[in-house]
């Protein structure tokens, strides 16, 4: 059973106020700080090993609380030949240049390159909480960072950094606390993971290899062998296709005033919906450029140098609670399919075809698609009505499983993220569990 007291009795710190009962100590009494490095890009033998090699790109996206890989390993050689310090399980991660401030917990031995300071925790420290401490206190460290080119939090700087300390016990218990939601989170996010990557296998099943209708006559089509009475037709011919508005920045705004306002900051790297959202108010929206919860929707330009965004979809999520419509910028492209059950079909196409859709882009550092091109040939492989229909019914109910899984994370995130500073802060004390 949880047993939780609000806190009276209270001293004042640089942090504001904490448990008159709690201590302060320095990072450098609680963790053993260290950093990182990068192995020669250029000696091909440190590379492509069994050492887990993070950098902050691997947190940059990271939704989870512990992390075992990065998207790079090297190998032991490059270890003992740089000296690279090797961090045990439980070492937390954080990023030390800009950005500063992303942050995870070792799953097992890490190594990592030189935009980190990890702290080591001692005894009597435990590692979650020393985790969700410094989540609490990211702004805090950015403003004490130093540099004049680009920001950087040294391990100097932190090793001083006085933080409120409570016995591990309690430590533990607000752990436990704080785990309890992002353990439900994780499992919430693994499981839509599971509910879409079932969904495009299906896709792949049914309308790449055409396994369902292996029996049935085969013609010959201008992409290759497809199922008689199949056709091919340009995307234009099934969605109509149009581009969101062009804003200013005195009408976007980052807490709730007029609509929400779906960006590019929405769609996430070869398709899918990232739940942060900014709001506009602006006289000068039209009709055409209001969308609903459930449209789909396509990145139409990219900043990076590697076409991972331009062309990708994802399925609009509006927070929980919210019950208006959206508004869509001019970098996003919405696609409203001409007969409703072919949203899904449409979507998983077009994640599936991602690589493609980047093809009918322009530019060179920012990537803008063509978009009377991409309608005129971007072509889909068109089943019967019967089979989409058939398709449709099978993985809607994935798809309805999805949108209130990420409702639910969206409310246990405001959960976790109002108790985290009242609980290591002391203002919430946790007695028994």
């Amino acid at each position: 059973m949880v047993k939780f007291r609000w806190e009276k009795d209270f001293r004042e710190t640089i942090f504001g106020e904490i448990p008159r009962d709690w201590s302060e100590k320095l990072i450098k009494d609680v963790g053993d700080v260290g950093g990182g490095s990068t192995p020669s890009t250029k000696v091909k033998e440190y590379w492509d090993g069994t050492v887990a090699w993070i950098t902050p790109d691997d947190l940059a996206n990271h939704m989870f609380k512990y992390i075992s890989h990065g998207k790079r390993n090297i190998t032991e050689r490059a270890v003992k030949e740089h000296s690279l310090r090797i961090f045990p399980s439980g070492t937390v991660l954080l990023t030390s240049r800009a950005p500063i401030g992303y942050l995870a917990i070792a799953k097992n031995p890490v190594t990592t390159n030189q935009g980190f300071k990890n702290i080591i925790p001692k005894d009597g420290t435990n590692s979650e909480f020393l985790f969700y401490l410094l989540k609490n206190i990211v702004e805090y460290l950015r403003d004490i960072a130093g540099g004049s080119t680009f920001s950087e939090l040294t391990a100097a700087t932190l090793r001083e950094v006085k933080i409120p300390y409570p016995n591990s016990e309690e430590q533990s218990r607000i752990a436990i606390i704080l785990s309890y939601f992002d353990n439900l989170i994780e499992n919430k996010i693994i499981q839509n993971e599971v509910l879409e990557k079932t969904a495009m296998a299906i896709f792949k099943s049914w309308f790449m290899d055409f396994e369902p209708f292996k029996d049935e006559e085969f013609v010959d089509s201008p992409l290759g062998k497809m199922p008689k009475g199949w056709s091919l037709k340009p995307i234009g011919e099934l969605a109509e296709v149009r581009n969101g508005i062009s804003y200013s920045g005195k009408e976007k705004f980052e807490e709730p005033t007029g609509y929400i306002f779906i960006t590019l900051n929405n769609i996430l790297r070869g398709g899918g919906f990232k739940m942060e959202y900014s709001w506009i108010k602006s006289n000068r929206i039209s009709e055409h450029q209001f969308l609903e919860e459930e449209d789909l929707i396509m990145a139409n330009t990219d900043m990076t140098q590697d076409a991972k965004v331009i062309g990708s979809p994802a399925i609009v999520i509006f927070p929980y609670g919210y019950e208006d419509k959206g508004v869509y910028s001019h970098h996003i492209t919405k696609l409203t399919p001409k007969m409703k059950e072919l949203k899904l079909f449409l979507y998983l196409f077009l994640k599936m075809t991602q690589e493609e859709n980047a093809t009918f882009s322009t530019g060179t550092n920012v990537l803008g698609l063509d978009i009377e091109n991409f309608k005129r040939n971007k072509i889909v492989i068109c089943p019967p009505r019967d089979v989409i229909e058939k398709f449709n019914s099978l993985i809607g109910c994935l798809f309805r499983k999805i949108i209130v899984n990420q409702k639910q994370i969206m409310v246990l995130r405001k959960i976790r993220d109002a108790l985290l500073p009242l609980l290591v802060f002391g203002r919430l004390r946790v007695e028994e569990i």
